[in-house]
Formats: structure tokens, sequence, C-alpha cells
């Protein structure tokens, strides 16, 4: 089993329209490689405010209807993925974020992913692409 560090940007797809969100298909079979326990999947407690925001974001735009959001929440609760304080993660993350010119809040994630020697997977192109040569950062769409 791998172990795997996900990024909010992630696991909004397995929830958000697909004519809102790409990839999403490749974002569901993570969902359903850790349901079926061929991956484990841990987060930064930062994960959870970043999943709840984008959600939120989707409402504002008529994207998405708050009972949606709601049950997406309660799904994601059930699902209680391993959890590690981003104040553990702080001095390392803030060193990732000035070396590679990234925010603080994306690099909670690297150092995370750096600290348990997992992939962090993201949705987010730029990050991977300023990052996967030189730390562990997998872009969803070069799955």
């Amino acid at each position: 089993m791998s172990l795997v560090v996900l990024d909010a940007s992630v696991a909004v797809k397995w929830f958000l329209p697909e004519k809102v969100e790409t990839l999403a298909n490749e974002a569901l079979a993570l969902l359903d490689g850790n349901l079926k326990k061929e991956i484990h999947i841990i987060v930064p407690d930062l994960f959870w405010v970043e999943f709840a925001s984008v959600l939120r974001k989707a409402i504002r735009r008529g994207n998405y209807s708050k009972n949606s959001a709601d049950a997406a929440l309660a799904y994601m609760k059930v699902l209680n993925f391993p959890t590690v304080s981003s104040l553990e993660l702080l001095n390392r993350a803030f060193e990732i974020a000035m070396v590679f010119e990234r925010t603080v809040y994306d690099s909670v994630y690297v150092a995370l992913a750096v600290q348990a020697q997992a992939q962090l997977i993201t949705a987010d192109e730029r990050l991977a692409n300023a990052l996967a040569t030189r730390l562990p950062v997998k872009w969803l769409g070069g799955m």
C-alpha cells in the first residue's frame, strides 16, 4: 500500500460537477484506491479548511448547492483521513516556500509529503511543474 498526501484541489473533484472540474475521473480513482486500501491518504490539517472553502466558492458561483456541500462535508468526515498538524510542518514548509518561491499553504502539503516519505498528489499543475523534479509532488493529470 502506498502513502499519498492529498491536496484539497483533488478531493473537491469527487463532488463538484464534471462541467466545472476537469480530471474528476483521475481524482475518483484515488478515492477508489483509498476505499480498496490500495493507497493510504494522509492530509495536513489545512486540508479540511481548504476543502470547505472551495465548496463555499462553488456555492457562491452557482455551481453547487448548500445541501450538496453539507453532504460532501459529512462524507469527508466519515473518511476521516489521518491528519497532521500544520504547526508540526511549519518550519519545513516555510523553508520550502522560501527556496522554491511557493506559498506556505502549498508548502505545508509538500512538507508533509517529505516528512512522511509519501507522494503529494495535486490538481495544481503549476505547483507540480515547479516542484516535481526536486520534491515528491505529482500532478493529478499526469497519473
